[in-house]
This record gives C-alpha cells, structure tokens and sequence, in this order.
C-alpha cells in the first residue's frame, strides 16, 4: 500500500500476527523460495534461515499458553513449514 500523500509504503498494524508472518518472510527469502523484495534476486543463507527459525522457535517455547488459538495455531503452521522447507534445502 502506497500512502499518495508521502509517496511512501503504509505498512500494516503491528500484531502478534503480522510479526510472525514478517519473520516467515524473512525466512523464505533466505531459504531462497521467494526473491529478495529489495534486490529481486533469488538468495539462499541457511545461517540466517536457520537463525530465523530459531527465533520463531524461541518464541512458541517461551509464550506457550498465551497467545489464542489462532496465534499459537498460525505460528505452529508456519514453524513446520519452514522446518521442512530448511530440511528440504539443507
């Protein structure tokens, strides 16, 4: 999203959700499965797909029963995924 006014990217409410899905990104792009969106090049880093999913890790272990359903359903969904993509590419 474009704000026309400032001719600058709106960037979406930060969310426990959006947080999650952000860091996801990041891990994508450095498992090499989606281009970078500032270079448009196709980069693979496992030290830093692997650091990324530490994080996501990190986090499901240390906010274990606080988050609702469907925030503890979104980041478990997405930790596998990048586990078997990771794998997948290792």
């Amino acid at each position: 999203m474009t704000s026309e006014k400032e001719g600058m990217a709106t960037l979406p409410k930060v969310t426990f959700s959006t947080f999650v899905m952000s860091m996801a990104s990041s891990a994508l792009v450095h498992l090499g499965e989606v281009p970078n969106p500032e270079t448009g090049a196709t980069e693979h880093n496992d030290e830093l797909a692997r650091h990324t999913i530490d994080v996501l890790s990190m986090l499901d272990e240390k906010i274990r029963g606080g988050l609702t359903e469907q925030e503890s359903r979104l980041l478990r969904d997405i930790l596998y995924e990048l586990r078997m993509k990771f794998v997948a590419h290792s």
